[in-house]
C-alpha cells in the first residue's frame, strides 16, 4: 500500500470548496484557485448574482465552477455543500473554510441573539466543514481555515469574534494531528486588516487611515494578498505545513 503522506492530487484533476466565496476575500481566493487549475465550487448564502458573477469571470478565463447556496450557520449545509460539489466534480481536494461574520460590541453589550449568531457561523460552520473534510476529503487533500489577527490582540469591542476564531484555531491544530497519516494538511490563515466589505462597514475614513497607519508595512491588505496565502497552502510547496496558524498581517503583533 502506497504512503499516502507524501501523496500530492494531480493539479488537472483537483477540486476545491471555498465557503463564502461570493465577494471579498472568498471571491478572490475562488478565481485565484481556478487560475491554478482547480475546478472551484463557489459557495453563498444569499447573494446570488455576485456568486454568478464569480462563476462567470472564471469560466471566461478558462476555468470551471459552479455556484452553490448554503448558509453556513445551517447544520445540514455542509453535506450538501459537499454533495453539490462532488456531484459537479466528482471528488473534493480542498476545503477553505472563509465564510464568517463579525459584530462588534463591548462583552457587556452583547445580546444572546447576536452571540449565537457569530458561533453559529464562525466555529459552527468551520466544525461542520471540518468534520465533513475528514469524512470526505481526498487522502493528500487540504483543509484551509480563516481565523483573525485580532487573536492574540484581544481589542475592546471584539471579544465574542475573537472567542470563535480563537476556537478554529484550537480545532485546526487537533485535526491536523487527526489527519496526518492520510497526507491531508490542516491549517489555517489568520488575516491583519483587509480591504474588505466586512471591515471598512461602518468606520469612518480617519480610524480606517488610523488603523493603516499602525501596520508596519503602511498599508491594508488586499484581497489578492489573502489569496496568494491560500493558493501557497493549496500548492504542492506546503506539503509539510501542517497544524499551523499563519498570521498574513502586514507585520501587526
Amino acid at each position: 500500500m502506497p504512503d499516502t503522506r507524501s501523496t500530492i492530487p494531480s493539479i488537472t484533476a483537483r477540486s476545491a470548496i471555498v465557503t463564502g466565496s461570493s465577494r471579498g476575500i472568498g471571491a478572490a481566493i475562488a478565481r485565484r484557485l481556478a487560475a491554478d487549475g482547480f475546478a472551484v465550487t463557489v459557495n453563498y448564502a444569499n447573494a446570488r448574482e455576485a456568486a454568478e458573477d464569480v462563476v462567470a469571470r472564471i469560466e471566461a478565463a478558462g476555468g470551471r465552477a459552479i455556484a452553490v447556496q448554503a448558509d453556513m450557520a445551517d447544520p445540514g449545509a455542509m453535506s450538501a455543500l459537499f454533495d453539490a460539489s462532488e456531484g459537479a466534480f466528482g471528488t473534493v481536494d480542498l476545503l477553505v473554510n472563509n465564510a464568517g461574520i463579525m459584530t462588534l460590541a463591548p462583552i457587556a453589550e452583547v445580546d444572546d441573539a447576536d452571540f449565537e449568531r457569530q458561533v453559529a457561523t464562525n466555529l459552527g460552520g468551520v466544525f461542520r466543514g471540518m468534520r465533513e473534510a475528514a469524512r470526505r476529503l481526498c487522502d493528500g487533500g487540504r483543509i484551509v481555515s480563516f481565523s483573525s489577527s485580532v487573536v492574540g490582540l484581544y481589542q475592546p469591542g471584539y471579544g465574542v469574534y475573537a472567542a470563535t476564531k480563537a476556537g478554529v484555531e484550537a480545532l485546526t491544530h487537533v485535526l491536523a494531528k487527526e489527519l496526518g497519516a492520510r497526507g491531508i494538511t490542516v491549517n489555517t490563515v489568520a488575516p491583519g486588516p483587509v480591504a474588505t466589505e466586512l471591515f471598512l462597514h461602518g468606520k469612518p475614513n480617519e480610524l480606517v487611515e488610523r488603523i493603516a497607519g499602525t501596520i508596519p508595512l503602511g498599508r491594508l491588505g488586499e484581497v489578492e494578498d489573502i489569496a496568494r496565502v491560500v493558493s501557497f497552502l493549496a500548492g504542492p510547496d506546503a506539503g509539510w505545513i501542517n497544524g499551523q496558524i499563519l498570521r498574513a498581517n502586514g507585520g501587526v503583533i
